[in-house]
């Protein structure tokens, strides 16, 4: 018997014993209990069985829901009540930081599994109960959001609409904190429904109001690390690249379909830059790059195409398609005057490859005439120092 032989004879000696055994029937009576676990019976279900099961879902995920919301409402109900104590006693006992410390200190000995005991936390849950007193961001009820952004809007935002804006747009769009972070670094409050549009005239009002409200002007592509001499194709590409972070630019609802989407008219071609669907407008939008100044005839083309999709792509349910022109730059009345005779409803707003340096920034830099003058003011004082050596060597020699 060779070596072979010998290794199989002595594990089938070893596979037969009782203990082997049971242990092998163990693991596959596991084994089949998981199948069975994991696949449903198979019966014949009664009628409407699938649509019961999805409601079920669906009541469940709202439950689910009201109870995050409700524990939230709570938390941030007994934040307001410990930020209201600690203004009475600073007011009244004089308390100064190193008593929050110990408070801080002390709160995190007793619930040691809780989060949220910091001093940081504790001067925020003041500051919250000395600027919403009545729990209310403006007319938002703050127990809503979720306590950090209740943080950030205070502690980032100054004015109370535009808190109250920002509060209510983070509700009904269910804004991560970072999402909020950005949109107010970004200054979205005042660029949100900015664009210049016909849609008043050419849409019916409770969709034409929502139309504007989902245009921006000016929109930042700063994003794309591109110069402001850039070609029309190179942003193109940059955004397509940077999809998600141009999605998230172009706001809630915006889902793409295509770039340089193929339109056939009359046996001859035609191309849209970029094409998206607004799943809350339920229709498509054209949106049209031009790496120039607003011309009275980009509008003429835009509603050539908003024809062409609504004739050749637009479903029978879908609302008739709007455009969005993005230009370098753009005069308002201008614009105003081509979409006047415009029949389809169209956007203009302007995009920005660089950000405006802030307002606070921009006064502590030079201006152009006073940088210009400083270098008058030294090519002067060169050319002079010039004429000095000039005359130097002629004398010396």
């Amino acid at each position: 018997m060779n070596v072979q032989d010998s290794a199989l004879t002595a594990l089938s000696c070893l596979l037969t014993t009782p203990m082997v055994m049971g242990r092998l029937q163990t693991a596959f009576v596991t084994f089949c209990g998981v199948i069975d676990m994991a696949t449903p019976p198979q019966t014949d279900l009664p009628p409407g069985y699938a649509d019961w099961l999805n409601q079920l879902k669906k009541d469940i995920v709202h439950a689910r829901q009201r109870a995050a919301l409700a524990v939230n409402a709570e938390l941030v109900g007994l934040y307001a009540r410990i930020g209201r104590e600690i203004l009475a006693r600073q007011e009244t006992q004089g308390w100064g930081a190193k008593v929050i410390d110990r408070l801080a200190h002390d709160l995190k000995d007793a619930f040691p599994d809780m989060r949220g005991w910091s001093s940081r936390n504790l001067k925020y849950m003041a500051f919250f109960a000395q600027h919403c007193p009545n729990g209310l961001i403006g007319q938002q009820p703050a127990a809503q959001l979720p306590w950090f952004h209740i943080v950030t809007l205070l502690t980032k935002l100054e004015n109370s609409e535009e808190r109250e804006w920002y509060a209510l747009q983070t509700a009904q769009q269910g804004w991560s904190r970072t999402t909020l972070e950005v949109n107010i670094k970004n200054r979205l409050h005042h660029r949100q429904g900015a664009a210049i549009t016909n849609f008043a005239d050419r849409l019916p009002t409770p969709d034409s109001a929502l139309a504007q409200e989902t245009l921006k002007d000016p929109y930042l592509f700063d994003f794309l690390g591109l110069g402001d001499d850039t070609q029309e194709r190179e942003i193109e590409n940059g955004l397509i690249r940077h999809i998600t972070r141009f999605l998230l630019e172009l706001g809630s609802g915006f889902a793409f379909v295509g770039r340089q989407v193929r339109l056939e008219v009359a046996g001859d071609e035609f191309f849209i830059d970029l094409l998206f669907y607004h799943t809350r407008l339920k229709r498509y939008v054209v949106v049209e790059l031009k790496a120039v100044a607003f011309k009275p005839e980009h509008a003429g083309q835009l509603n050539f195409y908003l024809s062409a999709v609504d004739a050749q792509i637009k479903a029978e349910d879908d609302k008739p398609t709007i455009g969005l022109l993005l230009c370098k730059q753009q005069n308002r009345l201008v614009a105003e005057y081509a979409l006047s005779g415009i029949a389809k409803p169209i956007g203009v707003a302007e995009y920005q490859l660089i950000r405006d340096l802030p307002e606070t920034l921009g006064h502590c830099l030079p201006s152009i005439a006073a940088i210009e003058a400083e270098l008058a003011t030294e090519a002067e004082s060169m050319g002079d120092c010039e004429k000095a050596g000039t005359g130097s060597t002629a004398s010396n020699i």
